[in-house]
């Protein structure tokens, strides 16, 4: 049997997916808002989501092209 694979992002990865230049501080401010995806999981390391949702969002809410 085949496991699904997933791609999952972090707050640092979500940073880059939006272009690098918001602080983790804004990241965080972000990923905290109702309308953000919840994360699929929290560890130690921090939460993670799912990379779908998150790309699902960015192409929702963000006005400005974000560079891949």
């Amino acid at each position: 049997m085949k496991k699904a694979k997933h791609r999952l992002m972090g707050t640092h990865e979500i940073q880059i997916r939006l272009g690098g230049e918001l602080s983790r501080q804004r990241i965080n401010q972000l990923t905290a808002k109702t309308h953000f995806p919840k994360p699929i999981a929290e560890l130690k390391q921090g939460r993670v989501w799912l990379a779908d949702d998150v790309e699902d969002w960015i192409r929702l809410h963000r006005t400005q092209p974000v560079r891949a």
